[in-house]
C-alpha cells in the first residue's frame, strides 16, 4: 500500500433542493446534503434504523448537472473527497464543516 487515497463513496437521498451559485467566469458550485441509512438489530432483537446526512459540494460541471437533474428525495451515488474547513460565524466564533468534494454522480432511481 504505497500511496493512501482521501475516497468517500456514498449512496443516499437529497435532503433538499441543490444550492446552487455562480461566480464571476461563469464557474458554478452546487451543495446539498444526502442521507445515508443503516440498520442493525440491537441487543434485544429489534431492528434500529439510522440516519446520517453528509453536505456534499460539487464544483463545475458536475453542478450543472447537479442544478439540471437532481432534487429534493432524488437518489444518487456520489464518489469524491473529504475535506474539512472552518470559518468565524456573525458572532466570531470558529465553526468546523467536514464535506465531501464530488468527482463522479450517478443519478440513481427513477426520472
Amino acid at each position: 500500500m504505497s500511496t493512501l487515497k482521501n475516497r468517500v463513496q456514498l449512496i443516499g437521498n437529497v435532503g433538499n433542493d441543490p444550492e446552487v451559485k455562480m461566480f464571476e467566469g461563469g464557474k458554478k458550485v452546487a451543495n446539498l446534503t444526502i442521507a445515508t441509512n443503516e440498520s442493525y438489530r440491537n441487543e434485544k432483537g429489534e431492528k434500529v434504523e439510522q440516519t446520517e446526512w453528509h453536505r456534499i459540494v460539487a464544483w463545475g460541471k458536475t453542478a450543472e448537472i447537479i442544478e439540471k437533474y437532481v432534487g429534493k428525495g432524488k437518489e444518487i451515488a456520489i464518489d469524491g473527497k473529504l475535506t474539512h474547513r472552518s470559518y468565524d460565524d456573525k458572532n466570531g466564533e470558529k465553526r468546523f464543516i467536514t464535506e465531501v468534494v464530488v468527482n463522479e454522480i450517478n443519478l440513481l432511481g427513477s426520472r
